[in-house]
């Protein structure tokens, strides 16, 4: 018996070819776009319900740069799960991201675009790709997959530097974009983002890098106060013509004795 299929001739039915018979260049269009049709492609699955999350992302332009910051927290389900998880990565030279929501969908981000850095490395043209074209190339990337995302995967943000510019955008899930000098993803979207505006708008070209960070920091730990899915262990990646820097692990004093005195939904006294 001819164990090899690619010698069993043509199938009876040239819209079906469960067993690879065409070369790949001669295959019907399978309703794929065009593509080869995967013999395994129906058995090929993905998650479609989040098991370890990440929350909240800030961002913030000033005069010199931008920062992004993000605490380490992986949450299993309701559960603090992991306590020491980077959320921000280094892409190319002057651009970083981070990110909430899936922290497998993320994991996959960070894998395409260090791929498309080292693409690129490798023409030799010298040119590099910046924060605007990561920007654009997540968009194209997140509305591509959108039905393949998990459907609380959060956003993305992109802080970067070129050309004595700085940048910030925002993308999500199902590749909205846009760009502001303060961002916020998760719940800090509602809760740290007006404590950014009132604090950066209008004074980008102001802020010196302390001042921005400090900002930043008073934020985040607002966000640990009243988000249940939030750590006062930190990172804040500042991005600058310099390059990329993403500071080790940092924790936020934060003071709880107030608590002694709270009954019900207000102070207590006696």
């Amino acid at each position: 018996m001819d164990h090899f299929p690619t010698n069993w001739g043509r199938p009876r039915n040239e819209a079906v070819d469960l067993y690879n018979t065409y070369p790949l260049h001669l295959r019907p269009d399978n309703g794929t776009y065009g593509r080869p049709k995967d013999s395994f492609e129906e058995g090929v699955q993905r998650t479609r319900q989040p098991i370890v999350t990440g929350t909240s992302v800030l961002a913030i332009k000033f005069k010199d740069g931008v920062i992004v910051a993000a605490d380490n927290l992986a949450s299993y389900g309701s559960l603090a799960r992991f306590k020491d998880i980077q959320r921000l990565h280094a892409v190319g030279t002057h651009t970083v991201i981070g990110a909430g929501g899936d922290m497998s969908d993320f994991q996959h981000i960070q894998h395409d675009l260090d791929s498309l850095i080292i693409s690129e490395f490798s023409e030799g043209d010298g040119h590099a790709l910046g924060p605007a074209e990561i920007y654009e190339y997540l968009s194209q990337v997140m509305y591509a997959r959108r039905s393949k995302m998990n459907p609380l995967w959060n956003s993305i943000l992109v802080g970067g530097w070129k050309d004595g510019k700085s940048f910030l955008g925002y993308v999500d899930l199902i590749g909205t974009t846009y760009s502001a000098s303060t961002l916020a993803t998760g719940y800090g979207a509602y809760i740290a983002q007006p404590l950014l505006r009132k604090a950066v708008e209008g004074r980008e070209n102001e802020l010196t890098e302390e001042e921005a960070v400090k900002i930043v920091e008073e934020s985040l730990k607002v966000l640990f106060y009243r988000d249940a899915r939030s750590l006062n262990k930190y990172q804040i990646a500042i991005v600058n013509e310099k390059g990329v820097s993403i500071s080790d692990s940092r924790i936020a004093p934060t003071e709880w004795s107030f608590a002694e005195g709270i009954r019900g939904y207000g102070a207590q006294t006696q």
